[in-house]
């Protein structure tokens, strides 16, 4: 039996659901959504699972994560605890693989994981990520660089965007 850990953390564009097993994070969750979202997809992953509201236990992804909305992050130093079929691992190892305040194509990557004809295959695995932001799968876009469909929703994929390009530009000067 797993226990899930479960916390909300507020950022500028209003409040996300994050939950953390024994082997780390697990969901960040969409803008929008309830805590009620949260436990239903906790229930489909880990049916077994004790959850609680623990934000002492969320407080490391929860800081790191806030420091990524306030520009002083790129990176994240916390493990995941995602799973997935091998070929949806291999997508999510791929998106991690994008620079920060970059973008591109899904073609892109399905050409970097040497499957140039599994477009759609990829869309579907990006859109299986359980966790947003710190797998970057907003830094996917259109081939023709139109902001395409996003679990958390195209707004906020158009502000993670900005908030990056913003803060690359901060921290490379021309």
């Amino acid at each position: 039996m797993h226990n899930v850990d479960w916390s909300v953390l507020r950022y500028e564009g209003g409040l996300l659901y994050i939950a953390k097993t024994e082997n780390g994070l697990c969901y960040v969750g969409s803008p929008g959504q309830s805590d009620q979202d949260l436990f239903a997809w906790i229930q489909k992953r880990f049916p077994k699972a004790k959850l609680a509201e623990n934000p002492e236990a969320l407080k490391p992804y929860i800081q790191e994560l806030q420091e990524y909305f306030n520009g002083a992050r790129q990176t994240f130093s916390f493990p995941a605890d995602v799973s997935g079929t091998p070929f949806q691992q291999e997508i999510w190892a791929a998106l991690k693989q994008i620079p920060y305040g970059t973008t591109c194509s899904y073609s892109d990557i399905a050409d970097l994981i040497k499957r140039p004809t599994a477009v759609r295959a990829v869309g579907t695995a990006i859109g299986a990520n359980p966790v947003l932001i710190t797998v970057p799968c907003h830094r996917v876009i259109g081939k023709n660089g139109a902001i395409t469909g996003y679990r958390g929703g195209t707004e906020m994929k158009q502000y993670l965007l900005q908030l990056e390009a913003k803060n690359r530009e901060n921290d490379f000067p021309d």
